[in-house]
């Protein structure tokens, strides 16, 4: 988690040529608990992207959440999302009950980042960086 940043509402910065992440945020019910959500696939770039770059963070390494204020980057980004989410939806609850666990977030993130990379590898897309 990071400094205090000027936002309304929810923020979420994510691949949105990784299948996992888009499917993920696809399935995730933020706005029926929490309302406004501005979702900004992080390839198109934009004001968000700079000023998360910006803050230091790799959106390689983990989605962003910019919610209150703060950024929350891979495992607290996820985390937060489970607080957030509706449990509505077999997904929903399932994500509740797994990433709702701070530590238990920080220990699958890696993993999850993981399978991500080795995914846009073998569809032959490009890490965000490098793009």
């Amino acid at each position: 988690m990071s400094e205090a940043v000027d936002s309304d509402g929810l923020v979420l910065v994510y691949d949105g040529e990784c299948p996992v992440c888009s499917t993920y945020v696809r399935y995730m019910r933020i706005r029926e608990s929490v309302g406004d959500l501005t979702l900004i696939n992080a390839r198109d770039g934009g004001d968000w992207v700079q000023k998360i770059r910006a803050a230091g963070y790799d959106l390689d390494e983990g989605m962003v959440l910019v919610y209150g204020g703060r950024i929350y980057h891979g495992a607290d980004c996820i985390n937060m999302l489970a607080l957030l989410s509706s449990s509505s939806g077999l997904f929903n609850r399932f994500n509740a009950t797994i990433f709702r666990h701070k530590g238990l977030s920080r220990v699958l993130y890696p993993v999850l980042r993981f399978g991500r990379n080795t995914l846009l590898r073998l569809l032959g897309r490009k890490k965000l960086e490098a793009s």
